[in-house]
């Protein structure tokens, strides 16, 4: 029998074909947005404990202390990822960019591609949706960019749910920041655990408000841009 640190060794990307065409094939459900792998996002989880010079990057654009999160789930509400040290302050793009996830996604055997809002740049690996959409084709395909990669935003809301120490409502995390990125990694994968073993949640959850989707300069990935544009084709 594994132990309880076995089973909490659970946010695992995806990388073999078998597993990669599963979690598709289960987006691909949703909305009916093909070749998808993740719905990436960033939220803010509130923490004291601050004494250090660096103190004010922690400071988030809500105005609170906080340790920006970045993190990629699947269907299932279940993370896959989760970067857990950046401050409160840090552009969710830059999380990215000092992630591995750039790495990992644009190698998969398979291919795929990441979902996340106007806050991330458009890459071959991560689509996007469109800032100024026109009508059918390009509203149709943002529509179902948002439902599908609403899933993201339900599980930090489950996340925060089950373990109250992670919301505003229940307080902040009294501790210097290296200690609680430790605590939201472990309710991270106590939340998986808790998904693996089917247990319920009591109460009835509002997906999660992300980070406020600033959008980031203009990119000019003119190779993603017209993958963009042909995958919108299909809606």
């Amino acid at each position: 029998m594994n132990s309880i640190c076995d089973n909490l060794r659970n946010i695992e990307f995806p990388t073999t074909v078998d597993d990669i065409r599963r979690v598709k094939a289960a987006f691909h459900r949703i909305s009916g947005f093909p070749n998808v792998v993740g719905a990436i996002d960033g939220t803010q989880i509130p923490i004291q404990g601050m004494s250090s010079d660096d103190e004010h990057v922690y400071i988030c654009r809500k105005g609170f202390h906080s340790i920006n999160v970045q993190g990629v789930v699947n269907s299932d509400l279940r993370f896959t990822n989760a970067v857990c040290k950046f401050p409160g302050s840090t552009h969710d793009a830059y999380i990215l960019q000092n992630s591995f996830l750039p790495e990992i996604v644009s190698n998969l055997e398979d291919g795929g591609w990441l979902l996340g809002d106007s806050g991330y740049p458009l890459k071959e690996w991560l689509m996007t949706p469109i800032n100024h959409p026109g009508p059918g084709q390009e509203e149709r395909y943002n529509s179902a960019h948002c439902r599908t990669r609403n899933v993201v935003e339900r599980a930090f809301g489950v996340l925060k749910a089950r373990f109250r120490c992670l919301h505003k409502t229940g307080g902040s995390l009294p501790y210097k920041p290296q200690k609680c990125a430790r605590i939201i990694e472990c309710a991270i994968r106590l939340h998986n655990l808790a998904i693996d073993n089917k247990v319920p949640l009591m109460e009835v959850v509002e997906p999660e408000v992300g980070n406020d989707p600033y959008l980031v300069p203009i990119d000019n990935n003119m190779t993603a841009s017209a993958l963009r544009d042909r995958l919108v084709q299909r809606f």
